[in-house]
């Protein structure tokens, strides 16, 4: 698994994550950042290209070399500056009230302890400050749910751990976030996969 995860994975998500269907649900999702911004599950860049010129840097969490590699090309050709300060979203390297906001795209379904995450971010970002959210996760409908859990063996394995059946409104709220806006519904692709929440969270401080 070690050639598969470390070179062909995430070569995979490269591709699966920067399709035309998802753009729109990335220029939502970035819309509203500004100042400095924390980015857990960076990839390979695929927010980059919707960043807004408010933003004045990036700080980058992404565990995958070779994902970075990928994402240079899309960091070159962009005016705002990112910096890759970890590897692991549970435990980063910043001081407390550092950024001004924060972004997670389709990385809470994979990291193995979201409750740590999103405390790390709670504690990075500035009371007030706010979570910018797009993930996938358990739908609503009772058959969909009952072939994400059939299927989630079998993804988690494939797909480094990815999970179909998180649920990433309750982890926000559970971290201590307070939703002020969201969004769900079903984007393109097998209903397994595309039930997705687009969320606007606040750091309560």
């Amino acid at each position: 698994m070690g050639f598969y995860r470390e070179q062909i994975l995430p070569r995979l998500v490269d591709r699966a994550c920067g399709t035309a269907g998802l753009r729109r649900w990335r220029a939502e999702v970035t819309t509203g950042l500004s100042g400095r911004i924390l980015e857990i599950g960076f990839g390979s860049g695929t927010n980059v290209d919707y960043y807004p010129s408010t933003i004045d840097r990036v700080f980058a969490v992404e565990p995958s070399a070779t994902a970075m590699r990928l994402a240079r090309k899309r960091i070159d050709r962009s005016a705002i500056v990112v910096e890759h300060v970890g590897l692991d979203g549970q435990s980063i390297s910043l001081p407390d009230d550092y950024c001004d906001h924060a972004l997670c795209t389709f990385s809470l379904c994979t990291i193995p302890d979201p409750d740590v995450a999103l405390a790390e971010v709670r504690r990075v970002i500035r009371p007030g400050g706010r979570l910018h959210l797009l993930e996938h996760g358990l739908a609503p409908d009772p058959g969909v749910a009952a072939w994400q859990r059939r299927l989630e063996p079998f993804q988690r394995r494939l797909a480094d751990g990815c999970h179909l059946t998180r649920d990433p409104a309750s982890l926000v709220r559970r971290s201590g976030f307070v939703i002020d806006e969201m969004a769900q519904r079903y984007g393109k692709g097998p209903k397994p996969w595309s039930w997705f929440t687009r969320a606007v969270a606040v750091n309560p401080g």
